[in-house]
């Protein structure tokens, strides 16, 4: 089984534009771009293309690649003062010389619509979350859709970071499942993910994951984004051989991406339906 993020999204955002009409706000997103990465400036360009489709007012703040940190600082700080903007995203990664963690800690929390404030992930990690990281957050959304109950059932993330990661692993036991989190100094991975009855991969290395990595009926999750020797778009996983193996398997392009900005869209609204009500709890 094919999990359909592309279809799942589009399904979610058309919904999310109903609630927004009948709720009668204006949630607006601020974006900050720091110089002129082509990815990034792709990923940009398509959140505020998915603003115009929902309803969510949108906003670009463009600083040049030789920014300093206050300079991203500042236009944080802007940001979170101004009373029309709901939702704060910062472009990620960085340019070197700008502190990332410095302008992840300015954001208001209650703006922080990407999820990766410190308090935003502690109340993750401590079982109530406010907002969670959208990459890992869309995921859990695509298991539900297909009705996939992670209680119960044995997970394994590959992958440890702080966006993707380790939010991943905290959702997922947040739903009750028993949770690994595998990374480059796991010893013999492949006896610890042919274990795995949901395999969630996001090392950022093409098709990482091969067919001997992967037990028979698993759901397996491919988060990374990556170009083969080609030039190719792939993921973590070699879709082609392990796809015989998964119950449930997510394509690349086509299966998580759709639903990251998907759910940028729906903390989005969030955050304006908290903030409209005094509710920030």
């Amino acid at each position: 089984m094919i999990l359909d993020g592309k279809k799942t999204s589009e399904k979610r955002l058309a919904l999310l534009r109903e609630k927004i009409e009948e709720s009668g706000l204006y949630p607006r997103l601020a974006t900050v771009l720091v110089g002129e990465d082509p990815a990034s400036q792709l990923y940009v360009k398509m959140k505020h293309k998915a603003c115009e489709r929902v309803g969510i007012g949108s906003i670009g703040v463009e600083l040049d690649a030789g920014a300093s940190t206050q300079d991203v600082l500042d236009a944080v700080h802007r940001l979170n003062l101004d009373p029309m903007i709901s939702g704060i995203l910062v472009q990620l990664p960085l340019p070197k010389q700008i502190d990332t963690h410095a302008v992840i800690e300015a954001v208001d929390p209650l703006k922080d619509v990407d999820g990766f404030h410190p308090t935003n992930l502690g109340r993750l990690f401590s079982g109530s979350p406010r907002f969670s990281p959208c990459t890992p957050l869309g995921v859990m959304t695509l298991l539900s859709e297909y009705g996939i109950d992670p209680a119960g059932k044995n997970a394994v993330v590959i992958g440890r970071s702080i966006e993707v990661g380790r939010p991943m692993a905290a959702l997922l036991t947040n739903a009750d499942a028993t949770v690994t989190i595998a990374h480059s100094k796991t010893k013999d991975l492949a006896s610890i993910t042919q274990r795995a009855e949901i395999l969630v991969a996001a090392v950022g290395r093409p098709r990482f994951v091969t067919a001997d990595m992967v037990g028979w009926g698993a759901t397996v999750i491919d988060i990374g984004t990556n170009y083969d020797e080609n030039g190719k778009l792939c993921g973590d996983v070699d879709f082609a051989m392990v796809e015989a193996k998964a119950k449930a398997i997510t394509p690349v392009p086509g299966g998580v991406g759709p639903m990251t900005i998907a759910t940028l869209m729906e903390n989005t609204f969030a955050a304006e339906t908290m903030r409209s009500c005094g509710h920030f709890l």
